[in-house]
C-alpha cells in the first residue's frame, strides 16, 4: 500500500470516528429535547445535584457539537469540548454498574464515547469535512483546528 492509499484510508477512518461520535452526541441531545423534554432533563440534572444551566449547556453541546462533528467543523476542538459532557455522563451512570444495559444505564457507553472523543481530538479532521468557518478562524488557535 502506498502513502497516498494509506493517507486516504486514514482520512476515511478519521471521518468514521468523527461522524460516529457526532451522530451519538446529536441523538442524545435530541433525546433530551424530544423524549425527556427540556424541563424533564433539567429536573433530572437537578436531582443529581447539578444546576439547571448544566442541563442547558449539555443539550446545547450535544446538539451543536454533534452537528459540528458530523459536518467536520473544528472537530478536534469540538471533541475536546465534549469531554466534560461525556465525563459527566460517566459520573451520572457510575453507580449503575459497568454495562449500559443495566437499569439506569451503566458507565460502559459514556466511557467508550470519551475514548472516541479523545481519538477525534488527536486525529486529522478526516474526509468530508468543512473544517473551518470564515470569521471564526481568527478566534481558534491553529493547533485546535
Amino acid at each position: 500500500m502506498n502513502t497516498t492509499e494509506t493517507s486516504s484510508i486514514n482520512n476515511h477512518a478519521a471521518f468514521i470516528t468523527r461522524a460516529s461520535l457526532g451522530v451519538v452526541l446529536l441523538a442524545h441531545g435530541l433525546l433530551k429535547i424530544l423524549v425527556f423534554t427540556i424541563p424533564g432533563t433539567v429536573g433530572f440534572f437537578e436531582s443529581l445535584g447539578l444546576p439547571a444551566f448544566a442541563a442547558y449547556l449539555t443539550i446545547f453541546g450535544e446538539v451543536v457539537g454533534g452537528i459540528a462533528l458530523i459536518l467536520g467543523i473544528y472537530p478536534r476542538l469540538v471533541a475536546m469540548l465534549s469531554l466534560p459532557i461525556l465525563a459527566g455522563a460517566a459520573w451520572a451512570h457510575i453507580s449503575n454498574g459497568w454495562l449500559f444495559s443495566n437499569q439506569g444505564g451503566g458507565w460502559e457507553f459514556p466511557v467508550l464515547l470519551i475514548a472516541l472523543a479523545v481519538a477525534v481530538s488527536l486525529q486529522s479532521t478526516g474526509s468530508f469535512a468543512i473544517k473551518r468557518v470564515p470569521g471564526l478562524d481568527k478566534l481558534i488557535p491553529e493547533a485546535l483546528k
